[in-house]
């Protein structure tokens, strides 16, 4: 295991009614920017219900809506302009990760004269950020627990992920209830997005790192058991609870500190979305299977078949190999039962871009667990087509 030094400063409310702690945003002081997407919290209620806290906490609420499900640099650098010209000095996302990220560029924005998306490819730049704050809506992304954020500038076919310090929230409501009107799509999707995330810090390189791989294989078990039951049983407080609470613990730090890995399914996705806009977490399902099959050899078939056995209970006495192969064959089975599209073409995706999709994303996951070629990334998607 490395040395790391583990931080996280966001305050959580978890459970039913704590959207009443928003009255807690008056400590940074009066004027609230609030961050959310195309209207479904206030179809929900969620808007009326977080409005009438604020106002009774004398706070002045200005409105970014709209935020795009994979967010533009548009939003960020319109919001950024509401924050200077009103003097904002906090950011309230509420939302899911997409609009969570869209508030932390925006909050750090605020406190910089550098161009947004400067911020975006070079987050060092990044010295500073308003008080960020989220009302979660959706599990998935872990944004409302961590220092990350992805950002898109769809005229340049661009989806770069940055990550700061002074991103992290603040504080994070956390009401499993708000999920229950997520589509059966959004739902499968987001769970394929968590699943990825632990994929991504559980095939490490480092060594000994055994209590985040158990706490890794924990939170992947809650994932393959809730996700179904959630999806069949949309309104399931329980099942809704577990995935929440997994996506956040999914990313914050507990799983990478110690055991650090660069990513390489989220770069090689991160191109599917930048070029073709489709749903993450379903991209993310598509490619996954795919790179495990890639990365499946004799070195590292001891640590797929120690997934297949700690998560799937496959047999201890079957040769690693083999077992390495039941459990890919497991993960593949598992995303088609929730409904998630299997192959490229079912998403609208074929090899036309397959060239300038696999530099870029070879060049986003130098240091992974396997390390990938542009070319080998092509006969991923080529395989995943």
């Amino acid at each position: 295991m490395n040395n790391f030094t583990y931080s996280i400063p966001t305050k959580i409310h978890f459970g039913k009614g704590q959207i009443t702690h928003l009255s807690e945003l008056r400590e940074s002081g009066e004027k609230v920017l609030l961050v959310y997407g195309g209207g479904s919290i206030k179809k929900a209620g969620i808007y009326d219900t977080a409005m009438k806290i604020l106002k009774d906490a004398g706070l002045c609420v200005s409105e970014l809506s709209g935020v795009e499900p994979n967010p533009r640099i548009e939003s960020v650098v319109k919001g950024v302009g509401i924050c200077k010209e009103e003097n904002i000095d906090m950011v309230l996302a509420i939302g899911g990760g997409s609009v969570i990220d869209c508030g932390k560029v925006i909050a750090a924005g605020a406190c910089s004269e550098e161009d947004p998306w400067e911020l975006v490819l070079h987050p060092e730049k990044i010295t500073a950020a308003l008080p960020i704050y989220s009302v979660l809506t959706l599990a998935a992304t872990g944004s409302e627990m961590d220092k990350f954020a992805v950002i898109s500038d769809l005229k340049k076919n661009e989806k770069w992920g940055t990550a700061s310090e002074h991103m992290k929230p603040k504080m994070s409501i956390m009401d499993p209830e708000y999920t229950y009107s997520v589509s059966k799509k959004q739902t499968a999707a987001g769970t394929a997005d968590m699943i990825s995330h632990i994929f991504e810090n559980y095939f490490t390189n480092v060594s000994n790192a055994d209590v985040q791989a158990r706490f890794a294989e924990g939170l992947l078990k809650n994932c393959f058991y809730y996700g179904p039951v959630a999806l069949e049983h949309p309104d399931d407080y329980d099942a809704r609870a577990n995935l929440m609470w997994t996506s956040s613990m999914a990313i914050n730090g507990i799983l990478s500190d110690g055991a650090e890995v660069a990513w390489c399914v989220h770069p090689m996705e991160h191109e599917l979305s930048a070029f073709y806009d489709i749903t993450h977490g379903e991209g993310l399902a598509i490619l996954t299977p795919h790179w495990m099959e890639f990365a499946l050899n004799e070195a590292t078939a001891k640590k797929f078949a120690e997934y297949g056995r700690n998560v799937w209970n496959l047999p201890m006495a079957e040769d690693d190999m083999e077992t390495a192969r039941k459990a890919i064959n497991c993960t593949k089975e598992f995303f088609k039962d929730m409904g998630l599209p299997s192959t490229l073409r079912e998403v609208g995706i074929d090899e036309t871009y397959f060239d300038v999709m696999a530099e870029k994303a070879a060049a986003g996951c130098k240091g992974s667990y396997v390390e990938l070629t542009k070319e080998d990334i092509v006969h991923i998607y080529e395989n995943a087509l």
